[in-house]
């Protein structure tokens, strides 16, 4: 079935106190989609992030983000005071997220809501028992280690002391009763967390509004998941990584990317049939009702960098799990919902095992117009597409089109122009065209990032990539989300066949 969708991470809502999140910006912004004859809502991961704010890069592959948890909700609870909420800085720009001050105020006040709900142990209490012994596989670990990491200073776990660093178990017995109240602490944000993520996802399922949701292939050095199960990954004796991961030189990059992330041990995962990956996607699909799988081309083949290199430069490419894994998965969880993100460099060995999996895969049309390639058919153009696939303009990695029609080579506008057939001088004019491509196209589903429905310019751009500092920190405006832009997206859903059946006659 045909249908169309928005990307917009959460934390790019117009939300108050410094950042989106399940507040009532995000049922008014599905309200706004199921108006508009859209099916579904693209975000990105909703992992706790790390240093650098990047959602790519979390403290667990298990834990929310308590940036998200709703603090008008709290207040509804009584747990904290408005007054406290408008008392702290938060950031003075309403467009752009402050992560260090966002991170000091959102963490007094969710340690004074946790205090009250300690102290006062209402009904609310007996469902977060509840939670944490249904999520205890993952909850105590994460719990522990992000205590850990408050009680040693933020430092990363392979700098703590070693008989923690190795979770010796009498260091593990001290440790858990001299942080008792904090682990709580990080227990109950995750509660408040999974509860208001799992009311909002229902509000937009009821309304027929599906979430995609994003799930990195590899998880942070500085994780509980590398602390708390080092078997999973290429260490050495010592608990230090043997390799880790990136790509190599390419014509964006003269040295590679050194992302350090640390590498699967595949042939573990393989001994116990991909339990730990199964564990990992069953609980994405209690969050998401379907998963985009970032860098899919891991699973065939993933780049292996020495630890000890500073640069990508000298990594190999080694052999992924395969079908195997894939094979694994649906044995477990039945039929999955999942988009490829195949994007880059691509062999045929991973469009085999695309083929092989059946999975849609992605085409981005920012990459289909350049000029310099005259090789042949280009994947990303849209005669080339068969319908198991999805469409985007851009991905949170690119520039907006606005931004893009104003860095691109005359020759690439060029291109686009004899593509749909005539001059256009206007940019806007050109972005809804752009969009128009997208949406007409024979892919089953075509998701537009909101800033392209917006016209905005680079301003307004998510991510790029190999930079630090900048990332990550668009919002919307409050009044940004117009009736024109719901109507551009109304009109194209129902012009190229992808509005719902219960939206066509409004």
């Amino acid at each position: 079935m045909r249908a169309s969708g928005v990307l917009l991470p959460v934390s790019s809502l117009a939300s108050r106190y410094g950042i989106g999140c399940f507040s009532k910006e995000a049922y008014q912004f599905v309200d706004f989609l199921k108006k508009n004859g859209q099916s579904y809502w693209q975000i990105l991961p909703l992992g706790q992030t790390s240093y650098g704010d990047s959602p790519y890069q979390s403290f667990s592959t298990f834990a929310g983000n308590p940036y998200f948890i709703s603090l008008e909700t709290l207040v509804s609870k009584g747990l904290i005071k408005k007054k406290d909420c408008d008392a702290c800085d938060f950031g003075s720009n309403p467009a752009e997220i402050d992560y260090g001050r966002m991170y000091r105020a959102r963490y007094r006040i969710l340690k004074k809501a946790f205090e009250q709900f300690y102290e006062i142990k209402d009904a609310d209490y007996a469902a977060f028992l509840s939670f944490k012994e249904k999520e205890a596989v993952w909850l105590l670990d994460y719990a522990l280690f992000m205590a850990l990491k408050d009680s040693f200073k933020g430092k990363s776990w392979t700098e703590w002391p070693d008989d923690i660093r190795l979770r010796k178990p009498e260091a593990l017995k001290e440790y858990k009763e001299k942080l008792k109240k904090e682990i709580l602490f990080y227990e109950y944000l995750q509660y408040e967390f999974y509860s208001q993520w799992e009311e909002l996802k229902s509000y937009a399922n009821e309304r027929g509004i599906q979430i995609i949701g994003d799930i990195p292939i590899y998880v942070a050095l500085d994780s509980s998941d590398a602390w708390a199960e080092p078997e999973l990954f290429q260490f050495d004796q010592d608990r230090r990584p043997s390799a880790v991961a990136g790509c190599p030189p390419d014509a964006f990059s003269e040295t590679g990317q050194l992302w350090g992330n640390p590498l699967y041990d595949w042939s573990y995962h393989k001994k116990t049939k991909y339990a730990w990956w199964v564990r990992r996607v069953r609980a994405c699909y209690k969050m998401y009702d379907v998963i985009r799988i970032d860098h899919f081309r891991g699973f065939d083949e993933y780049y292996s960098i020495p630890a000890e290199d500073k640069t990508a430069e000298f990594g190999t490419w080694e052999k992924g799990p395969g079908i195997g894994l894939f094979d694994a998965l649906k044995k477990s969880l039945g039929t999955l919902n999942v988009i490829v993100e195949d994007l880059g460099f691509i062999t045929d060995s991973v469009r085999e095992l695309v083929r092989r999996v059946g999975f849609p895969n992605m085409k981005v049309l920012e990459f289909a117009f350049d000029a310099r390639d005259s090789s042949g058919p280009k994947d990303y153009l849209p005669y080339n597409y068969d319908k198991n696939c999805v469409v985007y303009t851009g991905t949170h990695d690119n520039e907006t089109l606005y931004g893009w029609l104003d860095s691109i080579p005359k020759a690439d506008y060029g291109m686009i122009e004899k593509y749909i057939g005539r001059k256009i001088t206007d940019k806007k004019e050109m972005v809804t065209e752009i969009i128009r491509l997208a949406q007409s196209s024979t892919a089953d589903l075509c998701v537009i990032p909101m800033q392209d429905y917006l016209f905005l310019d680079n301003s307004a751009r998510m991510n790029e990539p190999s930079t630090i500092g900048k990332n990550w920190r668009w919002r919307l405006l409050a009044d940004q989300l117009t009736p024109q832009a719901g109507l551009l997206m109304k009109n194209m859903a129902k012009t190229y066949g992808r509005i719902p059946a219960s939206s066509s006659g409004r």
